[in-house]
Protein backbone atom coordinates (compact mmCIF):
# COMPACT_ATOMS: atom_id res chain seq x y z
CA UNK A 1 0.00 0.00 0.00
CA UNK A 2 1.27 3.14 -0.88
CA UNK A 3 1.30 7.02 0.96
CA UNK A 4 -2.12 7.90 -1.36
CA UNK A 5 -3.95 4.68 -0.61
CA UNK A 6 -2.81 4.92 3.25
CA UNK A 7 -4.08 8.73 3.60
CA UNK A 8 -8.11 7.30 1.76
CA UNK A 9 -8.17 4.44 3.96
CA UNK A 10 -7.67 7.39 6.79
CA UNK A 11 -10.39 9.99 5.24
CA UNK A 12 -12.80 7.01 5.01
CA UNK A 13 -12.41 5.26 8.78
CA UNK A 14 -10.90 7.52 10.99
CA UNK A 15 -14.40 8.32 12.07
CA UNK A 16 -15.83 4.86 12.20
CA UNK A 17 -12.98 3.51 14.23
CA UNK A 18 -13.00 6.43 16.59
CA UNK A 19 -16.81 5.61 17.75
CA UNK A 20 -15.60 1.90 17.91
CA UNK A 21 -13.42 2.76 20.35
CA UNK A 22 -15.11 5.61 22.09
CA UNK A 23 -17.62 3.10 22.75
CA UNK A 24 -16.01 0.44 24.17
CA UNK A 25 -13.85 3.10 26.02
CA UNK A 26 -16.36 5.97 26.97
CA UNK A 27 -13.54 8.27 26.67
CA UNK A 28 -12.69 10.71 24.38
CA UNK A 29 -9.37 11.30 24.96
CA UNK A 30 -8.72 7.32 25.00
CA UNK A 31 -10.59 6.78 22.04
CA UNK A 32 -8.34 9.30 20.11
CA UNK A 33 -5.11 7.66 21.24
CA UNK A 34 -6.71 4.33 20.05
CA UNK A 35 -7.06 5.74 16.30
CA UNK A 36 -3.92 7.11 16.41
CA UNK A 37 -2.06 3.99 17.86
CA UNK A 38 -4.15 2.15 15.10
CA UNK A 39 -2.81 4.04 12.33
CA UNK A 40 0.95 4.46 13.21
CA UNK A 41 0.47 0.35 13.64
CA UNK A 42 -1.10 0.91 10.15
CA UNK A 43 1.63 3.01 8.97
CA UNK A 44 4.44 0.83 10.39
CA UNK A 45 3.01 -2.11 8.39
CA UNK A 46 1.96 -0.47 5.32
CA UNK A 47 3.98 -1.51 2.95
CA UNK A 48 3.04 -5.45 3.85
CA UNK A 49 -0.77 -4.39 4.48
CA UNK A 50 -3.29 -4.61 0.75
CA UNK A 51 -5.90 -1.87 0.07
CA UNK A 52 -8.44 -4.42 0.17
CA UNK A 53 -7.30 -5.64 3.47
CA UNK A 54 -7.22 -2.19 5.03
CA UNK A 55 -10.50 -1.64 6.77
CA UNK A 56 -9.93 -5.08 8.26
CA UNK A 57 -6.61 -4.29 9.58
CA UNK A 58 -8.05 -1.29 10.93
CA UNK A 59 -10.83 -2.78 13.07
CA UNK A 60 -8.94 -5.85 14.01
CA UNK A 61 -5.99 -3.26 14.87
CA UNK A 62 -7.80 -1.09 17.23
CA UNK A 63 -9.93 -3.84 18.62
CA UNK A 64 -6.75 -5.46 20.14
CA UNK A 65 -5.62 -2.04 21.28
CA UNK A 66 -8.61 -1.56 23.04
CA UNK A 67 -8.58 -5.34 24.75
CA UNK A 68 -4.82 -4.31 25.64
CA UNK A 69 -5.89 -0.97 27.44
CA UNK A 70 -9.09 -2.43 29.11
CA UNK A 71 -6.91 -5.33 30.57
CA UNK A 72 -4.27 -2.50 32.08
CA UNK A 73 -6.52 -0.80 33.60
CA UNK A 74 -8.51 2.40 33.16
CA UNK A 75 -6.54 5.77 33.80
CA UNK A 76 -8.82 7.96 36.51
CA UNK A 77 -11.61 9.61 34.29
CA UNK A 78 -12.38 12.58 35.97
CA UNK A 79 -15.69 14.41 37.41
CA UNK A 80 -18.13 13.13 34.96
CA UNK A 81 -16.49 9.07 36.00
CA UNK A 82 -17.66 9.64 39.36
CA UNK A 83 -21.02 10.81 38.37
CA UNK A 84 -22.00 8.25 35.87
CA UNK A 85 -20.68 5.28 38.39
CA UNK A 86 -22.88 6.76 40.97
CA UNK A 87 -25.65 6.57 38.81
CA UNK A 88 -24.82 3.19 36.40
CA UNK A 89 -27.39 1.03 38.30
CA UNK A 90 -30.22 3.09 37.72
CA UNK A 91 -30.74 5.41 34.76
CA UNK A 92 -33.50 7.72 35.73
CA UNK A 93 -33.81 9.85 32.56
CA UNK A 94 -35.29 7.63 29.73
CA UNK A 95 -33.21 8.72 26.67
CA UNK A 96 -32.86 5.81 24.58
CA UNK A 97 -29.21 6.55 23.30
CA UNK A 98 -27.83 6.22 26.49
CA UNK A 99 -29.97 3.41 28.12
CA UNK A 100 -28.83 1.55 25.17
CA UNK A 101 -25.16 2.65 25.50
CA UNK A 102 -25.90 1.54 29.90
CA UNK A 103 -26.87 -1.82 28.81
CA UNK A 104 -24.47 -2.31 26.31
CA UNK A 105 -21.96 -1.78 29.17
CA UNK A 106 -23.38 -5.00 31.18
CA UNK A 107 -22.25 -7.18 27.94
CA UNK A 108 -19.07 -9.07 28.20
CA UNK A 109 -16.24 -7.21 25.73
CA UNK A 110 -16.52 -9.92 22.87
CA UNK A 111 -20.17 -9.13 22.63
CA UNK A 112 -20.19 -5.88 23.12
CA UNK A 113 -17.51 -5.84 20.15
CA UNK A 114 -19.58 -7.71 17.84
CA UNK A 115 -23.00 -5.68 18.38
CA UNK A 116 -21.47 -2.78 18.33
CA UNK A 117 -19.65 -3.71 14.65
CA UNK A 118 -23.11 -5.46 13.34
CA UNK A 119 -25.46 -3.06 14.54
CA UNK A 120 -23.59 0.06 14.59
CA UNK A 121 -21.02 0.04 12.21
CA UNK A 122 -23.25 -2.46 9.81
CA UNK A 123 -20.27 -4.92 9.38
CA UNK A 124 -21.39 -8.25 8.03
CA UNK A 125 -20.78 -11.54 9.64
CA UNK A 126 -17.43 -12.83 7.85
CA UNK A 127 -15.98 -8.96 8.73
CA UNK A 128 -16.54 -8.88 11.94
CA UNK A 129 -15.31 -12.55 12.51
CA UNK A 130 -12.07 -11.92 11.08
CA UNK A 131 -11.66 -8.68 13.08
CA UNK A 132 -12.52 -10.70 15.95
CA UNK A 133 -10.49 -13.41 15.18
CA UNK A 134 -13.55 -15.96 15.57
CA UNK A 135 -15.54 -17.73 13.12
CA UNK A 136 -18.20 -16.82 11.40
CA UNK A 137 -20.80 -19.18 13.32
CA UNK A 138 -19.43 -17.81 17.00
CA UNK A 139 -20.30 -14.54 15.75
CA UNK A 140 -23.86 -15.83 14.93
CA UNK A 141 -23.76 -17.14 18.23
CA UNK A 142 -22.23 -13.95 20.47
CA UNK A 143 -24.47 -11.55 18.76
CA UNK A 144 -27.48 -13.65 19.36
CA UNK A 145 -26.37 -14.09 23.15
CA UNK A 146 -26.31 -10.02 23.16
CA UNK A 147 -29.39 -9.55 22.02
CA UNK A 148 -31.02 -11.73 24.55
CA UNK A 149 -29.12 -10.69 27.12
CA UNK A 150 -29.89 -6.60 26.16
CA UNK A 151 -33.49 -7.76 25.78
CA UNK A 152 -33.38 -9.29 29.07
CA UNK A 153 -31.63 -6.43 30.67
CA UNK A 154 -34.34 -3.47 29.68
CA UNK A 155 -36.93 -5.67 30.37
CA UNK A 156 -35.89 -6.47 33.71
CA UNK A 157 -35.34 -2.19 34.22
CA UNK A 158 -39.17 -1.91 32.97
CA UNK A 159 -37.14 0.59 30.79
CA UNK A 160 -38.61 -0.86 27.26
CA UNK A 161 -42.18 0.47 26.88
Amino acid sequence: MNARAYNQLVDTYADNVYRFALKHLKNEMDAKDIVQSTYLKMWDKHESVELAKGKSYLFTTAYHLILDFLKTGKRFQGEEAIIEVQNEDNPSDFDLSETLNWALDKLPEIQKTVVLLRDYEGYSYDEIAEIAGISESQVKVYIFRARKTLKSILIEKELVV
